[in-house]
């Protein structure tokens, strides 16, 4: 089914030649780039909203590129052969690769992008990513670089590996941004500088009152109080 569903696809991009260079610029580094700069924006934004949505955006972009990183294991474990490799005749409109199709490198970080900014709580910015995802997906197949399959899988190795990790990224990342919030790189992580406030004053410390003095001090302007009885001047 999946060689049936590449055909497919193969077939409709034949018949679309005037739709081959934006989808050749789109699989190979547009569409990246489209979330990269939606992973940019969740960071700029949560700046506002507090360090740990700063932790959760930090951690979407990290995730995406540690996705990346942890499906080149699984590929060369599975190692599926490209579909041209296999396949005669098809139309590939992209440079052809000699390492392994499964799963798909690009909609892995597809997967971690989307995932990522919608725990992270920018759902617009996820809504965005989700699109800009699974057009880069098709797109993969469209340019006869992978099978279906291979960016199905892609997209939940990514999806995976931020949900598995984001606890221990939480450990990792939230001592980093408080750091930054004291420091003077303050502003990648906040959007006003964090007011320090004054140390406190030491327990029992008597407070003299405005215009006053001290309790058994001299008014301003007077004498001490004597005994009770006792001569005034």
């Amino acid at each position: 089914m999946d060689t049936r569903w590449y055909e497919d696809v193969n077939r409709f991009a034949r018949s679309t030649a005037w739709a081959h260079g934006f989808m050749h610029a789109y699989a190979l580094w547009l569409g990246v780039a489209v979330l990269g700069a939606l992973l940019v924006g969740g960071w700029w934004v949560s700046r506002a909203r507090g360090q740990a949505a700063v932790v959760g955006a930090l951690w979407a972009a990290a995730g995406s590129a540690l996705a990346v990183a942890v499906n080149q294991p699984v590929s060369h474990l599975v190692g599926r052969p490209r579909p041209y490799v296999t396949l005669h005749g098809v139309e590939v409109l992209v440079p052809r690769a000699n390492d392994f199709t499964f799963p798909s490198d690009h909609a892995t970080v597809a997967g971690a992008a989307i995932c990522g900014l919608f725990l992270a709580g920018r759902k617009r910015l996820a809504t965005a990513a989700a699109v800009a995802g699974l057009f880069l997906a098709f797109a993969r197949v469209y340019v006869g670089a992978h099978y279906p399959g291979d960016v199905v899988g892609g997209l939940v190795l990514g999806a995976v590996v931020i949900v598995v990790l984001r606890p221990v990224a939480r450990i990792i990342l939230t001592p980093g941004v408080a750091w930054l919030a004291r420091s003077p790189l303050w502003f990648l992580v906040a959007t006003t500088r964090p007011v320090r406030q004054a140390p406190a004053e030491p327990a029992g410390q008597p407070v003299a009152a405005a215009g006053g003095t001290a309790a058994g001090g001299t008014a301003a302007g007077g004498t001490a109080a004597g005994p009770p009885g006792s001569p005034t001047a």
